[in-house]
């Protein structure tokens, strides 16, 4: 398969930063980054990130509202079953642009995953993804990235004191399930209609629980 040595390479470096704790011992902390307009960055210019926080290092996710060009049959030449389909790879960020990152949708935690929704994982199981590649419907639940994005610690919590990213809570309907195309025009009214009838919506979040500590992003 194509890239598999630089993705178990990419997420193996991920897994490290996460620590010792298996998926099935941490709590699901995601988030979504929702680009502001005014954030003119090319690598996150209305984008949509989906943002877990391990116990160790910063935070990490991936882009979800940015297919790119190449199909996975083309990316995964030798999995007949995918021969034909039209599902593409997703940029992920701007890290390690040459290596996949994978998240599954999957009642059971894979073999080395870190938890980032109920029943979502990162993982680098790779016996995991051939098995999957076999089923009937061999892509879903399934999301290919090229790349990652992520942040130093504390680094993210400015960018959002800084205005750059608005904060909502994450779902896996809004990953797996809906267009990417009409993912960020979504979640941005949705978030500047919050952040208008609150103090902000990292504040309201925080107030309400959703993260798992107030140190999520530190």
């Amino acid at each position: 398969m194509w890239f598999f040595p630089r993705f178990f390479l990419i997420f193996a470096a991920l897994a490290a930063l996460a620590g010792p704790a298996s998926a099935a011992e941490t709590q699901a902390n995601a988030i979504f980054l929702v680009a502001k307009r005014e954030l003119s960055d090319p690598n996150f210019r209305e984008t949509v990130v989906l943002v877990t926080h391990p116990p160790q290092g910063g935070p990490f996710g991936v882009i979800v509202n940015r297919p790119l060009g190449a199909r996975l049959s083309e990316v995964f030449t030798d999995q007949p079953l995918l021969q034909g389909r039209k599902e593409v790879l997703y940029y992920g960020g701007p890290v390690g642009r040459q290596g996949l990152v994978f998240l599954v949708r999957s009642s059971t935690p894979p073999q080395g995953a870190t938890l980032a929704l109920r029943d979502v994982f990162f993982t680098s199981d790779i016996e995991m993804i051939e098995k999957l590649f076999q089923r009937k419907d061999p892509l879903a639940g399934l999301r290919v990235f090229a790349g990652y994005s992520g942040w130093a610690p504390g680094q993210l919590q400015n960018e959002i004191a800084r205005g750059g990213w608005l904060v909502v809570p994450a779902d896996a309907e809004s990953v797996f399930d809906k267009d990417p195309a009409g993912l960020w025009p979504e979640l941005i009214e949705r978030a500047t209609a919050r952040q208008a009838r609150t103090d902000g919506a990292a504040g309201e979040l925080l107030s309400q629980g959703l993260y798992q500590s107030q140190n999520l992003l530190y």
